[in-house]
């Protein structure tokens, strides 16, 4: 194998399926990492290699399970706190001042702050298509998932259609792209069940927002509430409105219409009861915690110990800078410990799946 070879060493080199190694190294050749293990077995397998010491743990590069990149000029509004609702709407009007080349920039910035932080790799959603070149540029790994929003059956028919299938389409090469229907309450049920088979169709995965919010569930059930009056304000016609809602929880609707599986991961997942949770775990599907922006925005706790406790797999997330302090996963996954902690979880082996979530989650 050819390519030059380098040999990075630590007192303890942590390769995640395997047990800790003191005083550990890892080899690289080229591009690839060709061996791990304790440091004299690995430098006389490559006895050529230049070596480089570094202090603490080595470890994986971090990956970031719910982040969107191009809000990270938006930090301001991580400062206001606003409610859930008013967040939104500043965000919202907010966009109307961007022009693609600050999107673009913006996005630039997000990636150095996550490299900066350990964060190799992020399952980033992307609104607006001109951030997928500079994203493909940087060398960060992960998918980006393109996202739909705010589209009713005429709105999809007429402009969104044809608009993910292009973006789908045309996406440079060196990223890899999903799908993200955003949440129930600004797409279509039968917008959002599109959404996720034209996905499947391409062997995509798919990443929506799923039960973040007390409004959220208020309008699933009942198709009231303050997201209903934000959807009437601007002209959609929602099935879950016309209905008087499903009935039913934002997990177990996003279900009913085949939103779930092992090829899905969900953000958020704050407002979850045992019921929602199992059939997470039925499908297979990985919740990206994102604990710091559900208490700016002040949407709840989710059941972090419950999740653990009961087998959920579990990833972490830091959401946008537009509603959290920082896009260092490491300091998202010490918010999380200290919230499992809190509510009650305390089996020795939080750290170890907190690690695992932080990396292979």
């Amino acid at each position: 194998m050819g390519g030059m070879r380098l040999i990075h060493t630590a007192p303890v080199v942590l390769p995640i399926a395997d047990a800790p190694i003191r005083d550990g190294a890892v080899a690289v050749v080229g591009d690839r990492v060709t061996a791990v293990g304790p440091r004299a077995e690995v430098v006389a397998e490559y006895p050529d290699a230049r070596v480089r010491d570094w202090p603490g743990v080595l470890l994986p590069g971090l990956v970031n399970a719910h982040s969107h990149l191009q809000y990270s000029d938006f930090a301001d509004l991580a400062t206001l706190d606003l409610p859930f609702s008013d967040w939104i709407r500043r965000l919202t009007a907010r966009r109307a001042e961007f022009t693609e080349a600050m999107w673009q920039e913006s996005t630039r910035r997000g990636i150095h702050a996550m490299l900066r932080t350990g964060t190799t790799a992020a399952a980033d959603v992307v609104t607006d298509p001109c951030v997928l070149t500079p994203t493909a540029r940087s060398g960060l790994a992960g998918i980006s998932y393109i996202e739909v929003v705010g589209a009713d059956d005429t709105v999809w028919a007429k402009q969104w259609r044809d608009r993910l299938v292009s973006t789908l389409d045309s996406a440079p090469a060196g990223r890899r792209v999903g799908v993200s229907p955003h949440t129930l309450y600004t797409l279509g049920r039968e917008v959002f069940r599109e959404c996720v088979r034209m996905a499947r169709e391409r062997g995509l995965r798919v990443h929506p927002h799923l039960a973040e919010s007390a409004d959220e569930s208020e309008y699933v059930l009942a198709g009231t509430g303050s997201l209903a009056d934000w959807a009437r304000r601007l002209g959609f016609e929602f099935e879950l409105i016309r209905e008087g809602g499903s009935g039913m929880t934002p997990t177990h609707l996003l279900d009913s219409i085949g939103g779930l599986g092992p090829d899905v991961h969900v953000a958020h997942a704050v407002h979850c009861d045992t019921a929602d949770r199992a059939v997470l775990r039925e499908r297979g599907t990985t919740v990206a915690l994102c604990v710091r922006s559900n208490r700016l925005l002040r949407v709840g706790e989710p059941p972090v110990a419950a999740y653990l406790a009961e087998g959920n797999p579990i990833a972490i997330g830091t959401d946008s800078l537009a509603s959290t302090p920082s896009l260092d996963l490491l300091e998202e996954a010490g918010a999380l410990r200290e919230l499992a902690r809190r509510q009650g979880y305390d089996a020795p082996d939080l750290d170890r799946r907190l690690v695992e979530a932080a990396t292979v989650g």
